[in-house]
């Protein structure tokens, strides 16, 4: 029973991603190909959109937290712990090293690409290391 609890919290969850992703892409996206950028009421409300749904996606992501056994979600939460220090310390350094000069245009798109692999990573791991 838990395993089918499990599924489908993570079912939820997966829906909740795939909605907040949705709701970036239009309110980044949306402005340049659906509607004027001049529109600024209409940008605000794509952004609004995208606030609530990711409350929605936290939510959904504390639900299936809360439903996973012990061990997976030592897991998860190690792996998070990683992928948060991961973030701050490669986005602080890159901070510093704007305010210095000395650092390249780098696109900030670069970070949740880079968090989204540690995570992944640092998961794994976990399931590797508590076999």
């Amino acid at each position: 029973m838990q395993a089918v609890n499990e599924l489908k919290m993570t079912a939820r969850f997966a829906l909740w991603t795939v909605a907040w992703a949705a709701t970036v892409a239009l309110a980044k996206f949306g402005p340049q190909g659906l509607w004027d950028p001049d529109q600024r009421a209409v940008s605000w409300a794509a952004v609004a959109v995208n606030f609530a749904v990711g409350i929605g996606w936290i939510v959904a992501f504390t639900r299936l937290l809360r439903g996973l056994d012990e061990l997976q979600r030592k897991i998860m939460q190690n792996a998070l712990a990683v992928t948060l220090g991961v973030g701050w310390v490669v986005a602080f350094a890159y901070f510093v090293a704007d305010a210095a000069g000395i650092a390249r245009d780098v696109n900030i798109a670069v970070l949740p690409a880079l968090m989204g692999g540690v995570f992944v990573l640092a998961f794994a791991v976990g399931k590797i290391q508590y076999r």
